[in-house]
C-alpha cells in the first residue's frame, strides 16, 4: 500500500537540559487527545520529491489514532486500541493486524502510545532551527528500516516530524490547525470495512 507504508515503517538516555525532550514529555503529558491537518512529503537521498500527500490525523491516548489521507487518493489508517486497520479506497482493500508491537517503535506510538517513550527510543536534544525546538529519537531496536526521527515543537505544539530511513529517504510531516484535547467521539477510532472490500488478515 502506497502511503500507508510510510507511517508503518517510519510510524515510531536523554541529555540534561534538553529543550526538545522537555517539549516532547510536556506534549505527551498534556495532550490526551489531538487532531490536526497534515501534509506529507517524501524526498530521496538527492533531495528530489518522490511523493506528496495530505489529510487529517487524530489520536486519543492510549493506543487510538487515525490518519485520513485525502490527496492524491483516499487511504485510511486506524488504530482502535486492539487492531490496526489499513484501507486503500482505490484498491478497495483492507488489511487488518493486531496492534501490539506493530506500532511500538513508530511515530504512532510517540503520539498515541503510553508514556514509556524511552523504552523504545534513545532521545537527544537537537537544538533550535527554523523557529522550532527539535529532538532526535533513534530506535533502540536496530531491526528497523529507519535510522532516526526528528520532532520539531513550536511552544507546546508539535509542528513537524522528519523520518530518515536507511536508504537516504526523508519523510516530512507538517502539522497545521493543531487542536489539543478536543472532544473526539469514540466512533472516530473505529473502522468498519466496506462490504465490497477485500479484507486481508482477519
Amino acid at each position: 500500500m502506497r502511503f500507508v507504508s510510510v507511517l508503518l515503517i517510519f510510524f515510531l538516555g536523554g541529555a540534561a537540559n534538553a529543550g526538545g525532550i522537555d517539549r516532547l514529555k510536556a506534549f505527551i503529558a498534556g495532550a490526551k487527545t489531538a487532531e490536526a491537518d497534515f501534509s506529507q512529503t517524501v524526498t530521496d537521498k538527492s533531495g528530489r520529491i518522490t511523493q506528496q500527500a495530505s489529510g487529517k490525523m487524530a489520536f486519543a491516548r492510549p493506543g487510538k489514532f487515525r490518519w485520513d489521507y485525502t490527496t492524491p487518493y483516499t487511504q485510511v489508517i486506524v488504530g482502535d486500541g486492539t487492531k490496526l486497520w489499513l484501507y486503500d479506497a482505490d484498491l478497495d482493500q483492507v488489511t487488518v493486524k493486531p496492534l501490539g508491537e506493530i506500532v511500538a517503535g513508530t511515530p504512532a506510538a510517540l503520539l498515541a502510545g503510553d508514556n514509556a517513550i524511552e523504552k523504545y527510543f534513545n532521545l537527544r536534544d537537537a537544538g533550535t532551527s527554523a523557529g522550532l525546538e527539535w529532538l532526535e529519537a533513534t530506535p533502540r531496536n536496530k531491526d528497523t528500516t529507519f535510522e532516526r526521527i526528528r520532532m520539531g515543537f513550536r511552544g507546546d505544539t508539535l509542528a513537524q516530524m522528519e523520518l530518515l530511513d536507511q536508504f537516504g529517504q526523508r519523510t516530512t510531516l507538517r502539522l497545521t490547525q493543531f487542536a489539543r484535547n478536543p472532544v473526539l467521539p469514540a466512533s472516530r477510532f473505529r473502522f468498519a470495512p466496506p462490504k465490497s472490500a477485500d479484507v486481508i488478515g482477519e
